[in-house]
C-alpha cells in the first residue's frame, strides 16, 4: 500500500486525525504529511482544519471515494489493463469507476472517456491527453451524474467495445441493483450502446441487495472485484457465463 493510500485510511478510519499523528504512524516528517494533505485537498478526497486532516462529509462522493480506497484502486488498475492508447470507453458513475477514469486519463495515451458523470469529467479534468464527452440530462446534485430522456437521445450516436458501471446490491433472483431509479434505468440505457458492460465494484455490494433492479445477469460481460466475494457466489456468476476478476 502507497503513502498516499495508508494516509487516506487512517483520515477514513478516525475521521479527523492531527497532522502530528499521521507523521508519527507513518513515520514521515510532517512537512511531507502536509504536501500529501494538500494534494488530496485538491482532489477533493479530504479536508484541511488547522492541524487536522478531516474526511469530507458521508454523503459527499468524495467520502465515498476514500472509503476501501486502496481496494477500489486495485480494482480499478486491473480493469484498466483491458483498455489500450487511443481507445474509446463508456464510465457511468461510481468510486470505483471515478479511479478507473484517472488511471485511463492520466497514465494512457488519447483516450476518448464517454461519460453522464460530471463528477468523472470534473475529476480527470487535467489530464492533457484525454478527451471527455459529457451526456447532457436531468441532473443529479448528489450524485453529480445526467439522467433521464435526454441522456438516452444522445448517447445513441455512440457505441463503444465496453461500459464500466458502478452496483449498488446483488440478488440471486433479479439480478444486480442499484439505490436509485432514474441511475439505474439511465445506466441500462448506456448498456445498449456497448458490445460488452463490465462491473466495478468492492465485493462489500455483494451483501446488499440493493431497491431498484438495474441488470440482468445476461447483460453483464465481466466483474472486476476484490476476494471478499464469496466463492458460492463466484461460482454462481460463473456459471452464468460471466467471466469474474478478483485482485
Amino acid at each position: 500500500m502507497s503513502r498516499e493510500e495508508q494516509l487516506i485510511a487512517l483520515v477514513s478510519q478516525d475521521k479527523k486525525i492531527a497532522v502530528n499523528e499521521l507523521s508519527e504512524r507513518l513515520k514521515v516528517s510532517k512537512v511531507t504529511i502536509r504536501k500529501d494533505l494538500d494534494k488530496l485537498e485538491q482532489r477533493g478526497i479530504i479536508h484541511r482544519e488547522h492541524g487536522f486532516a478531516l474526511i469530507n462529509n458521508e454523503d459527499d462522493l468524495n467520502y465515498r471515494l476514500a472509503k476501501n480506497y486502496d481496494l477500489k484502486r486495485k480494482i480499478a488498475l486491473e480493469a484498466a489493463k483491458t483498455i489500450h492508447d487511443g481507445e474509446t470507453v463508456m464510465i457511468e458513475s461510481g468510486s470505483t469507476c471515478t479511479l478507473l477514469a484517472e488511471e485511463l486519463a492520466f497514465n494512457k495515451k488519447d483516450i476518448t472517456i464517454i461519460t453522464n458523470s460530471c463528477f468523472v469529467a470534473s475529476y480527470v479534468r487535467k489530464a492533457e491527453t484525454v478527451k471527455i464527452i459529457l451526456l447532457g440530462g436531468d441532473y443529479q446534485k448528489e450524485s453529480q451524474v445526467n439522467v433521464g430522456p435526454l441522456v438516452e437521445q444522445v448517447v445513441q450516436r455512440f457505441f463503444v467495445d465496453k461500459l464500466f458501471v458502478g452496483i449498488d446490491g446483488f440478488d440471486e433472483q433479479r439480478g444486480f441493483t442499484g439505490s436509485d431509479l432514474a441511475r439505474s434505468d439511465t445506466s441500462r440505457i448506456l448498456s445498449r450502446c456497448a458490445d460488452q458492460t463490465i462491473i466495478l465494484t468492492d465485493s462489500s455490494k455483494f451483501n446488499d441487495r440493493g431497491v431498484v433492479a438495474q441488470f440482468a445477469f445476461h447483460e453483464i460481460a465481466a466483474i472486476y472485484t476484490d476476494k471478499g466475494i464469496s466463492n458460492d457466489k463466484k461460482i454462481f456468476l460463473e456459471q452464468l457465463a460471466i467471466k469474474v476478476n478478483m485482485i
